[in-house]
């Protein structure tokens, strides 16, 4: 049986660059929003089907309105959320560091930090403001500790941004006492919802054994092999029990 040695339990995780390069970076297409189909537009789609069903990216191209003669309206979201963090943003009240940070009109970063302010005001809980910091897997593991007693198998998915702060815990499915199903797209449907930049997985064996399965090395790897392809690291795949634990032996 393989046991994962110390030293790789204790080290300090490292994100991945997911930046991908086109054949001739010189020349970039602009996707704006009136190049997709009506279906696909972020207001149709609020108005069709409301707004459960828009990622945090598309709710704020709502607000925004339109975007800049370089930088259509979806792209300049989507890079926001990705570069600082939705969850982060949401806390940002200077307009002009975010006009210094990405480059985009002031009046736009005044709309950003009117919106957040809104809804701080009205919504949000005071408990929500404290992000967790992740970076080991002692931490993941203190961090989860709630699973350490649960009767069946669960996988849940700690999504971080690129300040390795946890912006979204989704438990992604739930098991029988010896199995779990799992799927990439159900890991990484939150992950892209939320502008994750990487991805920490979690599992509880109740049998109280942490040795990864040949399984558990198997799904590990198709799972990292599918964010190397969209750009959003797997982190760590770590098994808990009620005392100890183990990461998946899969190179990251």
């Amino acid at each position: 049986m393989y046991t994962i040695p110390q030293e790789k339990i204790s080290m300090i995780y490292s994100q991945m660059d997911g930046d991908l390069v086109l054949d001739n970076p010189e020349k970039y297409y602009v996707l704006r929003i009136k190049d997709l189909p009506q279906e696909d537009k972020p207001r149709e789609k609020l108005v069709k089907y409301g707004s459960s069903h828009l990622s945090v990216g598309e709710l704020l191209a709502i607000v925004l309105g339109v975007g800049t003669k370089k930088e259509g309206i979806l792209a300049m979201s989507q890079r926001l959320m990705k570069e600082y963090g939705g969850a982060d943003i949401v806390h940002e009240k200077n307009p002009k560091k975010i006009e210094a940070l990405f480059g985009i009109p002031l009046a736009k970063a005044c709309q950003i930090v009117a919106c957040f302010e809104l809804g701080r005001r009205f919504f949000e809980s005071p408990a929500t403001q404290k992000l967790v910091e992740l970076r080991t897997a002692s931490q993941v593991f203190e961090y989860a500790k709630d699973m350490r007693n649960l009767p069946k198998e669960c996988l849940r998915g700690l999504y971080l941004d690129a300040r390795y702060q946890v912006i979204h815990d989704e438990v992604i499915s739930l098991g029988t006492l010896t199995s779990n199903i799992i799927h990439p797209r159900e890991v990484f449907r939150p992950a892209l919802e939320y502008s994750a930049s990487a991805v920490i997985l979690i599992h509880n064996h109740p049998s109280g054994v942490a040795t990864p399965s040949d399984a558990d090395i198997a799904i590990t790897r198709q799972i990292v092999a599918a964010g190397k392809m969209i750009g959003i690291g797997v982190l760590d795949h770590l098994i808990v029990t009620k005392q100890k634990f183990e990461s998946v032996p899969v190179e990251y």
